[in-house]
């Protein structure tokens, strides 16, 4: 990822699907001083996420609202509320990842192999659009999709143990991901292997259950609900900057030397993975013409030259033709102008004519990413949501 250019076609994806955390996130933006992207789609050289947004968050017409909304802020990904949609949004842009590279790629030439990260909390997988989620990517075996748990046990109206008991990991077992755990957020180092688990893992997805605690650091509200949905107030906040050994009075601080570690690390190394991207991908659009425009009019949300052509017209008549029918007819003739349409139905293709049926279309399933027609199964709620991912 490099925070300056945030629309880097390669660049690894983050969700937050538990969006009411999103300080978080801005937080991370501003820190990493990613760069925003204007209404016109054009990389400014001002801060998606300005100290003065962070100052103004929740407030109306900021940047910075109470969950992340896509269109708002650079820097995130997708729009995330109601729980379940951010996890339901990664397995589809897993899904394009995966039919990116099998019909862009070419030998010596990898120009996508981004990953996607979600991070999701005890409601996210409450939710039923969760089991759906988990339950396609782990069908499709998405190798390139990573879930991060945050297991602190606690809900909004109180401990998770009111409504929520089953054994996730044993569930996520039975869907076919890879499960980890790290039972201690604090742990650096058993995260960073569990994410090398993750990266090494090349036939499945991964869910990572992260143990934590809601409120770490409050004498009075870790690990309770009172933490989750209302401040801390003044002066918990201060016992909270003491256990942290942070000035207990300042406000709004980022120490000396801070941003300067961000640049450094993931500033520079976003820059260089980009540069070398970037090089190869000069070299694949001479050798690869069309594949690259391609790729520039699907950047660019463009139609093609003759998009629009050999579209067959239904004339009236008494007896007239169903409209699933005529418009499985018509969606064949556009998907053969427009390489880069594809879809599918929930289980009602057959009955909704919805499938391309050219030569070449192709089924998109686990070990041939590169057809045309996603099957969903019986989950329509996942359907619109990875769709919209």
């Amino acid at each position: 990822y490099d925070p300056a250019d945030p629309t880097w076609l390669n660049r690894d994806r983050f969700v937050l699907s538990n969006g009411h955390a999103s300080m978080l996130l801005y937080a991370m933006l501003h820190l990493a001083e990613v760069r925003r992207v204007d209404e016109e789609g054009k990389l400014t050289k001002d801060l998606s996420v300005s100290m003065d947004d962070i100052k103004h968050f929740r407030q109306l017409g900021s940047r910075t609202p109470g969950h992340p909304e896509s269109h708002i802020t650079t820097g995130v990904e997708v729009t995330t509320g109601p729980l379940g949609q951010g996890v339901g949004n990664s397995v589809g842009m897993a899904i394009a990842g995966k039919w990116q590279a099998a019909n862009f790629n070419q030998p010596g030439f990898d120009i996508f192999n981004f990953n996607v990260y979600a991070m999701c909390s005890d409601g996210d997988l409450m939710e039923g659009i969760g089991g759906e989620a988990a339950s396609l990517a782990g069908h499709l075996k998405l190798s390139n999709l990573c879930w991060i748990y945050d297991h602190n046990s606690v809900t909004l109206d109180g401990p998770a143990n009111w409504s929520f008991s089953e054994d996730v990991a044993t569930r996520f077992v039975g869907y076919g991901w890879n499960v980890t755990r790290v039972s201690d957020a604090n742990d650096l180092e058993m995260i960073a292997r569990a994410f090398e688990t993750f990266q090494k893992t090349s036939d499945r997805p991964t869910l990572i259950i992260l143990d934590s605690h809601i409120g770490y650091g409050s004498p009075h509200k870790q690990d309770s609900n009172s933490s989750h949905g209302e401040p801390l107030g003044e002066d918990e906040v201060k016992l909270v900057k003491k256990f942290y050994g942070w000035p207990e009075d300042a406000k709004f601080l980022v120490p000396d030397g801070v941003l300067e570690h961000f640049r450094e690390t993931i500033g520079k190394r976003g820059r260089e993975l980009r540069a070398q991207w970037s090089e190869a991908f000069a070299n694949y659009s001479k050798k690869f013409p069309e594949l690259s425009e391609r790729l520039s009019h699907m950047q660019h949300h463009e139609l093609p030259a003759g998009w629009d052509k050999n579209i067959p017209n239904f004339p009236a008549d008494a007896k007239g033709v169903a409209t699933r029918e005529s418009s499985g007819k018509v969606l064949n003739a556009f998907a053969q102008n427009i390489p880069w349409l594809i879809g599918g139905s929930a289980d009602l293709a057959t009955s909704n004519k919805t499938t391309l049926k050219f030569e070449g279309a192709g089924d998109f399933k686990a070990g041939n990413y590169a057809g045309r027609n996603l099957h969903f199964g019986v989950r329509e709620h996942v359907m619109g949501a990875s769709v919209n991912g």
